[in-house]
């Protein structure tokens, strides 16, 4: 059973940053995509950020620009770096990792963290 752990959400100011990081429990993390998704309340679960397991990033339209995806294959961790925050950006924040398919497609993620509030304030 691979476990997923997210951390570093908090309460914020607009214009502020926060990093967030998922530590995986299992060995072979360097395979694997990771990626963002988001569920802000009311919404549908929105992806956000995805790294291939050779490093490529993709962002949504929306994040570009302000977000960053890495990942520490050693530390078995991936991380957010999110700058210039706003309002929109409050949500849950989970982390994945993708089994098939595009990074950016939900459907193929196998496993996910329990979630980290992320809360940006005026």
């Amino acid at each position: 059973q691979v476990q997923l752990v997210e951390s570093g959400g908090g309460l914020v100011q607009a214009g502020g940053s926060l990093r967030l990081s998922c530590v995986a429990s299992e060995l072979t993390f360097s395979t694997y995509g990771m990626g963002w998704f988001r569920r802000a309340p009311g919404k549908k679960r929105e992806f956000v950020a995805g790294i291939s397991r050779s490093n490529s990033t993709y962002y949504a339209d929306s994040v570009k620009g302000r977000f960053t995806i890495s990942r520490d294959n050693a530390k078995k961790m991936v991380y957010l770096q999110m700058n210039t925050l706003k309002l929109e950006d409050t949500a849950v924040y989970y982390c994945g990792r993708n089994l098939f398919g595009a990074l950016e497609r939900a459907a193929g993620y196998d496993y996910w963290g329990q979630g980290t509030q992320v809360t940006v304030s005026s």
